[in-house]
């Protein structure tokens, strides 16, 4: 049993089906980018702070393995491969990652890590760097 109004029945009969125009539909897009653009600026602060968190889970990372390198070698090492730490593929050859990640310094106490960008998120020509010590000081030496 089907379920209908005689007016859309009568509109079927006569070979019209209810619905928009392609013009309703123009113009509900066209709206719809207007809003979009306008909370655009409102938002890139917001994609760039949580773009900045997969730096931070890295480096947090990088200085837990360097702590249990530190712990059976008795000092830190400034080799990726000595902690198996592996730099996913970066955005800028085709993978994930949006943070190279570089030991910057090491030594008997002391070592330091940087997590540089490799895209500019806002587009203002400023990539986002984030630095790490042996005690898991976590500073934004540049902000993007």
């Amino acid at each position: 049993m089907v379920f209908s109004t005689p007016a859309i029945r009568k509109s079927v009969s006569a070979g019209r089906l209810p619905a928009f125009t392609l013009t309703e539909l123009l113009i509900v897009l066209v709206i719809i980018g207007i809003l979009v653009l306008m909370a655009l600026p409102a938002l890139m602060p917001l994609i760039s702070r949580t773009r900045s968190v997969e730096a931070k889970q890295m480096l947090t990372h990088l200085q837990a393995l360097e702590k249990t390198y530190f712990y059976e070698h008795s000092r830190y090492t400034n080799s990726l491969d000595d902690i198996g730490f592996e730099q996913e593929k970066l955005a800028t050859e085709n993978g994930k990652a949006n943070y190279q990640i570089v030991i910057t310094a090491a030594g008997p106490t002391t070592f330091a890590a940087r997590a540089t960008s490799v895209v500019d998120f806002d587009g203002d020509g400023a990539f986002n760097v984030w630095e790490i010590d042996q005690n898991q000081n976590l500073v934004e030496v540049t902000k993007d």
